[in-house]
């Protein structure tokens, strides 16, 4: 009997999971330092983008540089990835990485976006709904559509190549992203809400996913009264 219940347990742990009832509610936990643990999510409608803005809330004790968001297309592993890197918090589009000098993730979960307008370049982070600088980033260009996404690993190849020492640790949940820059209004609003409405391009509360390794996925109670 002990060695049925040790093998539904390693089918639990291991087998991918696909949910088509999306992630309200939940958070995702990566509990250790691995190079397979991971979950991919799958929206229905990646197009080309020359606007952003990507939020989601996480909490990590990780020190050491880690991928928070990985999305690649073929022949750009970094078409869009948010980092912590050198004690920072970095986004690359393509090869070009910018840095702001703001507070990393810590045991106490957090809200975060970032966003990006390719007219001007200009990237901005939030952090619990206060604004950082603007700094320029790649301007007139386009992040690709037709990618894979991954949350907690960092994608030297399309969809693989994982590298132990880049992954996640910690509970990351309201994954969200839009096709443009949204108002400080409504991150501000975002960041002291729970269900709010969710991202045209990734809606939490929607996305279809998988998930593989050691990756646990936890109602998380956040917004219950």
């Amino acid at each position: 009997m002990r060695d049925f219940i040790a093998f539904l347990l390693v089918i639990c742990i291991y087998l991918p999971v696909t949910a088509g009832a999306g992630l309200a509610g939940q958070s995702v936990i990566f509990p250790t330092e691995t190079a397979d643990s991971y979950v991919k999510l799958l929206p229905s409608n990646f197009s080309d983008l020359s606007a952003f803005t990507l939020c989601m809330r996480l909490a990590s004790e990780k020190t050491q540089d880690y991928a928070l968001f990985s999305y690649a297309v073929p022949n750009s592993d970094n078409e869009l990835s948010l980092w912590l890197e050198d004690g920072k918090l970095a986004l690359y589009l393509g090869s070009t990485g910018v840095l702001f000098d703001l507070a990393a993730p810590t045991a106490l979960l957090r809200h975060m976006c970032v966003s990006w307008e390719s007219c001007s370049g200009l990237i901005t982070f939030w952090l619990d709904g206060v604004r950082s600088l603007r700094k320029g980033g790649k301007r007139d260009g386009l992040v690709r559509g037709g990618g894979v996404t991954i949350l907690g690993q960092d994608q030297d190849s399309l969809g693989g190549r994982f590298e132990l020492k880049q992954s996640f640790v910690g509970e990351v949940t309201d994954v969200n992203l839009w096709s443009h820059v949204l108002s400080a209004s409504a991150i501000r609003a975002i960041s002291q809400g729970c269900y709010a409405a969710g991202g045209d391009v990734i809606d939490w509360a929607a996305i279809r996913h998988q998930s593989d390794g050691t990756v646990t996925i936890e109602d998380n109670r956040d917004c219950i009264v």
